[in-house]
């Protein structure tokens, strides 16, 4: 949980440019591509992270330039990754203009439960992260390439001309 909002700042630069370079490495023939019958597509899983952004802070009083949780799943990988890249810049914009450390410790009504605002900017982290596991799972039957995010990828270590460990 966050204390003050330049902790959160600094987890959330990493981890929007982690999920960028995700949302990046998707194609739009992949976009369709699920695991199972009626298990969510790349796109459809892709285009919940981008959702939830603006949807979950706009619960916290922020309203966050991205799209509504309604909106369908873009045709293009490129919309995606750039409704993300707008949604990630435009919650740093909205905190620093609406919520201070004080703030923090407000509650709001949060999907039927009282939340600080403190542990909303964690939940969404963690729900982010939850989703961008599962992206890698689809991403990787899919036969694309996955970015290390907390440490590199068997397809990096040969970039780096070094074997991946032994599992």
């Amino acid at each position: 949980m966050f204390h003050q909002l330049n902790e959160f700042y600094h987890d959330w630069q990493y981890e929007a440019e982690m999920t960028q370079k995700m949302l990046d490495n998707i194609t739009d023939a992949a976009l369709a591509s699920e695991s199972y019958a009626d298990g969510r597509t790349i796109g459809r899983l892709a285009w919940h992270i981008v959702q939830t952004v603006p949807e979950m802070m706009a619960k916290a009083g922020l309203t966050v330039t991205g799209p509504t949780e309604h909106e369908p799943v873009p045709s293009t990988a490129a919309t995606i990754g750039s409704a993300y890249r707008t949604a990630a810049a435009s919650l740093v914009d909205q905190l620093r203009a609406q919520w201070t450390d004080a703030t923090l410790s407000e509650e709001d009504d949060m999907y039927g439960e009282r939340w600080s605002r403190a542990v909303t900017l964690s939940v969404l982290i963690r729900h982010q992260t939850h989703h961008r596991g599962q992206l890698t799972v689809l991403m990787r039957q899919a036969g694309l390439p996955i970015p290390g995010i907390y440490g590199p990828t068997r397809e990096e270590w040969a970039n780096w001309g070094m074997p991946a460990p032994e599992i």
